[in-house]
């Protein structure tokens, strides 16, 4: 699959929107307390403008942006539906939430708290759906994968995790620990299930061209492509970076993804170099973005079948 930058953008950077948001609401209902309001509103205008430049930038994607209300229409069947619903309910849920909080100069009443844990929801909801738009498409065997969902949600919550230590530094001069801790565990697992992902797509199983076409009893190719011409098929389905190309941008991913926000991280404390945090988060971001380029260009839509390839 082409990767579009518009998606690139939209699913990582509302990824982390969403996740510092949880981190922020999460972290008040733990403590029980806010803190200072101003910081709150800070963080959580942060939060939520991530979340909306996200949002928006998806739609660039469309041929015909102008038509993007059409995908609330189908929130029984459709998981994109499911996602515009769940994101746009959030705002009054979150507006209301922080209107409330602050109107009450920061106590945390039962009501509030439900209100929050509302909020909470609503955001792994949307952050799940997100996820299962790409894990329900049977015809693109790397996306239909039972991992694919808990890594976009993984994504979220780690990513968010550190934008909420980083921005704990940069408000209030000192890093939360439990965020940087819970950062760390989290990295690791999501280390872990993307080698595990990375393992699970490379197994040569799912359709061929033999099995597409009915004829199994012999290798069949492609003699003539039925144009001379590239097709919106072509541009977008048969998109091919190159094996090694996308072998280097895998160690690229793991790099700046995982390696170097791990090592800044865990210096942080070892060193007592808190401003490591800063370059950590455009590490995360960088490898964020790298991590959902490969999540693209290595999906192969069954349609390749139909244009020369054996194997998707």
């Amino acid at each position: 699959m082409k990767p579009a930058f518009s998606v690139l953008f939209f699913t990582v950077t509302s990824g982390i929107g969403y996740g510092l948001l949880m981190w922020l609401v999460a972290m008040q209902l733990l403590r029980g307390q806010v803190g200072e309001l101003q910081n709150f509103l800070i963080v959580g205008f942060i939060g939520l403008t991530l979340a909306t430049l996200g949002l928006l930038s998806s739609t660039l994607h469309l041929a015909n942006p102008k038509n993007a209300w059409r995908a609330f229409s189908r929130f029984g069947t459709s998981w994109l539906s499911r996602e515009g619903v769940f994101s746009l309910l959030y705002y009054p849920v979150i507006l209301i939430y922080a209107y409330v909080l602050y109107t009450n100069g920061g106590e945390l009443t039962t009501a509030i708290k439900v209100i929050g844990v509302v909020s909470l929801l609503i955001a792994l909801a949307t952050v799940i759906c997100t996820g299962m738009i790409y894990a329900s498409l049977k015809p693109i065997r790397q996306w239909h994968n039972p991992l694919v969902t808990p890594l976009y949600l993984l994504f979220s919550v780690t990513s968010g995790a550190l934008a909420y230590s980083m921005l704990g530094l940069a408000l209030e001069g000192s890093l939360s620990h439990l965020a940087s801790n819970a950062f760390v565990i989290l990295l690791l697992t999501s280390l872990l299930m993307k080698v595990i992902y990375f393992k699970s797509i490379g197994k040569p199983e799912g359709s061929t061209i033999g099995s597409a076409t009915g004829f199994t009893q012999a290798q069949v190719r492609l003699l003539d492509a039925g144009h001379n011409a590239d097709t919106f098929l072509t541009k977008e389905f048969v998109f091919d970076a190159g094996a090694m190309k996308l072998l280097r941008l895998r160690w690229l991913m793991i790099i700046l993804l995982f390696v170097v926000p791990l090592v800044l991280v865990v210096a942080t404390y070892t060193f007592d170099v808190a401003p490591a945090v800063y370059f950590a988060m455009v590490s995360l971001y960088l490898g964020l973005f790298a991590e959902r380029w490969l999540f693209f260009a290595e999906a192969r839509h069954v349609v390749r079948l139909y244009h020369g390839d054996q194997r998707a």
